[in-house]
């Protein structure tokens, strides 16, 4: 009865998804929580998506995972960001309806077969020959697994801070985890501490809406997941947010009270989020900025509560109000939840495994914010990927490592393991050096049949992107081989439409729609005239795909060049076994950190800090005259 293969612990993002794959994959799991009203909570903002995190969630649901799916389920609000720009930055971003993205996310939990929820307190594993077999709960009864995963978000040895107030917490209202972080200390893991932080929610009654700049949704059907319905998506009422601003006067107001901040005054410890900072920071770090951006996203349809994103900090409670009265439109704001900042425990990075296994007890895993990382999007990749990766240990196969010329998700493995991190990780679509491939719009195409070949796609899916894959290949080869010239009179009708140049020698369709205005049905619409050629209507994907690959086609082949260059590396194997300590012209810093971090290839190991391009070199004549041995 209290026997499974995977625990997992914690269910915020990553154990949602940490939970549900192996589930889903045919092994009897369960999911532990502080408590069950609380599945998949956002603890911050109520929102999901944007530059490089859309990217992780297309990924995830390529893959089989469940944000993509739950967020369609319950926005409020969706739209896509950078849309001036190329297709490797457009994003989607939503905003959810917070109390039912966790409804949602429970129902589908409790619904799936082979999981079980279960509530109560992890406070430590039980660990037998180095390799963990079971957890022990606060209520005395001990549950055995043939893996375990570890996904506790803030909550180990959290510590909450309103000005001079301090007290323990997960997170607001909730309880931390005291005994876990120690467990994982006496088995000799190696904890950091980080923190972050959250703003208040403010009374939408109490807001002069007037004096903000509305930003609806989209109005046109948008979808994070595959499996989700357009036409049901368009049925959806949207609730706009709103843009405001700091000024000079609450700045002043936070410059007065930087002693009464625990971020500033020394009472806080660990170290902050760099791209997400408090208001603190912004303005002690960015002194010469009048004013800072501010967003008024409401957090649900039935729901009063505002979320004042842009305005996270740890002051006192009567300093926020302070605060909030200097802002126009917020002047006679009432909050209903105070902002804080949470300081926590995670798990160093050098700890881990590619798979995100620990290297020092077999079968523990560790996902989303214990392992260093910020954000909802990152927290839910890592779940997949250890949830994946323990299920496949206990079947005896070979662990997923993504490649990070393959996936976001991959990139941020890689980062974190590769690189370690001092800060709160947090994915951008500037860490990826082969951003132009890793768009959006074709993570099914990249992902789905391994997800499939896992066993959390079913083989419609698999058939759709198969069919999606044949069919852009084929249109573009198509265009490529068919020349068009002035005499087709739709050709220049269309160009001056866009008040482009007219052509008077003879294109093909291909160089046709590598015009930036032309559109895929622009093509269709100029072949009509053409003998014996016909092109045919797609669903929107497949068009939208065809347009990027031939419109981007010299900047994607100069990416898969250099891709290649890194293939070549990351098939260099490094053994197990590999003495670095035999190496003798690598410096002790870089054997230090081959050893600790125990790169599986050659392309890991020169994207670790503080390995240089010579060592590399050492190491790659190692190898050759290891394999004349």
């Amino acid at each position: 009865m209290l026997d499974f293969d995977v625990i997992v612990i914690g269910a915020g993002h990553a154990g949602c998804e940490a939970a549900l794959a192996p589930a889903r994959m045919g092994l009897k799991t369960a999911i532990f929580t502080i408590s069950l009203d609380r599945i998949g909570y956002m603890s911050c903002n109520p929102s999901l998506g944007g530059p490089a995190k859309s990217h992780l969630i297309k990924e995830i649901d390529a893959l089989g995972g469940e944000i993509g799916r739950n967020i369609d389920k319950t926005f409020i609000q969706i739209r896509v960001l950078n849309t001036k720009k190329g297709p490797a930055v457009r994003s989607l971003r939503a905003q959810a309806d917070k109390p039912r993205y966790t409804i949602e996310m429970k129902k589908t939990l409790e619904n799936t077969d082979n999981l079980e929820t279960i509530q109560g307190i992890v406070t430590d594993l039980i660990v037998e020959n180095g390799t963990v077999v079971g957890v022990k709960t606060k209520e005395g009864v001990e549950y055995y697994s043939k893996a375990v995963i570890v996904a506790t978000g803030t909550f180990m040895r959290g510590l909450i801070h309103i000005g001079e107030s301090h007290f323990s917490g997960g997170r607001m209202g909730e309880l931390s985890s005291e005994e876990l972080p120690c467990a994982l200390e006496k088995l000799g893991i190696k904890l950091g501490r980080f923190k972050t932080g959250t703003p208040a929610r403010v009374d939408e009654r109490t807001i002069d809406f007037s004096k903000t700049e509305e930003q609806p949704g989209d109005k046109s059907p948008l979808r994070f997941s595959v499996h989700s319905s357009y036409e049901e998506l368009a049925k959806r009422r949207q609730i706009s947010c709103h843009l405001l601003h700091t000024n000079e006067m609450a700045h002043e107001i936070i410059r007065n009270n930087k002693h009464r901040s625990p971020l500033y005054n020394g009472t806080i410890q660990g170290t902050g989020p760099r791209y997400c900072p408090s208001v603190e920071d912004k303005i002690f770090k960015y002194p010469e900025k009048t004013q800072h951006h501010l967003f008024l996203e409401k957090e649900g349809y039935d729901t009063n509560e505002i979320y004042v994103s842009g305005l996270s900090n740890s002051l006192p409670a009567e300093v926020q109000y302070e605060v909030m009265k200097a802002i126009p439109a917020l002047e006679n704001a009432r909050i209903m939840r105070y902002a804080y900042a949470i300081e926590y425990d995670y798990v160093d990075t050098e700890e881990l495994t590619y798979s995100l296994e620990s290297k020092k007890i077999k079968n523990l895993y560790t996902a989303g914010q214990i392992n260093g990382t910020s954000g909802y999007e990152e927290a839910a990749a890592q779940g997949i990927m250890a949830g994946i990766n323990a299920a496949r240990k206990i079947q005896g196969k070979d662990p997923i490592i993504l490649d990070r010329a393959d996936s976001y998700i991959g990139t941020l493995i890689d980062d974190i393991v590769s690189k370690g991190t001092d800060e709160p990780y947090r994915m951008f679509t500037a860490r990826s050096e082969y951003r132009l491939i890793l768009r959006e719009d074709n993570a099914d195409l990249r992902l789905t049949k391994l997800g499939y070949e896992i066993g959390l796609v079913e083989e419609k899916e698999y058939e759709r992107v198969c069919f999606k894959e044949e069919k852009v290949k084929e249109v573009i080869e198509k265009l490529k081989g068919r020349y068009i010239g002035s005499s087709n009179p739709r050709v220049n009708e269309i160009l001056m439409q866009y008040n482009e140049k007219p052509i008077n020698n003879g294109i093909t369709l291909f160089e046709f729609l590598r015009r930036p205005a032309v559109t895929y049905k622009d093509v269709v619409y100029v072949s009509e005239l053409i003998t014996d050629f016909t092109l045919e209507n797609y669903l929107e994907d497949i068009e939208y795909q065809i347009e990027i690959q031939v419109k981007y086609s010299g900047y994607i082949e100069r990416s898969m060049k250099s891709i290649q260059k890194h293939k070549n590396l990351e098939d260099k194997k490094i053994p197990e076994d590999m003495d670095y300590d035999s190496l003798g012209n690598i410096p002790r810093e870089a054997k230090e950190k081959l050893k600790k971090i125990r790169p599986l290839n050659i392309g890991q190991a020169s994207r670790i800090s503080g390995v240089s391009p010579a060592d590399i070199q050492v190491l790659l004549i190692s190898l050759k005259m290891r394999g004349k041995n």
